[in-house]
């Protein structure tokens, strides 16, 4: 259980760091592919700004995540681990409610498995 869940963060860990990379870096390619038919193509330029501090907070919760994987005290590495994970299931819920259901099953559904996979090690 324990690998499982160490694997689940990483990847949790990652697509946010992915989510970092094109809302900061790619907002006007990666974006427009992504939210395709959410925003209007001549939002993307004058948005990139508000894209770029919200990409700043995925990689804050990326960066959670991966120290919790390097804290040496299981209980600590599980509470920070445990903290991170409901930091995103609240944003991915967030998300779902205010933005697009997809956000949901992107964001708070692996973040939710994991978060289970901590508590059942």
């Amino acid at each position: 259980m324990e690998i499982i869940s160490k694997i689940l963060i990483r990847i949790v860990a990652l697509e946010h760091l992915y989510i970092l990379y094109m809302e900061m870096f790619a907002w006007e390619t990666l974006g427009k592919k992504t939210f395709k038919g959410a925003l209007k193509d001549e939002l993307f330029q004058p948005t990139k700004t508000l894209a770029a501090n919200q990409g700043l907070y995925n990689g804050f919760l990326s960066a959670g995540l991966i120290w919790s994987l390097f804290i040496p005290n299981q209980e600590w590495s599980e509470n920070v681990a445990l903290f991170f994970l409901g930091c995103v299931v609240v944003a991915g819920i967030y998300g779902a409610l205010t933005a697009s259901k997809k956000i949901f099953f992107v964001q708070a559904l692996p973040a939710i498995i994991a978060l289970l996979f901590v508590l059942l090690k």
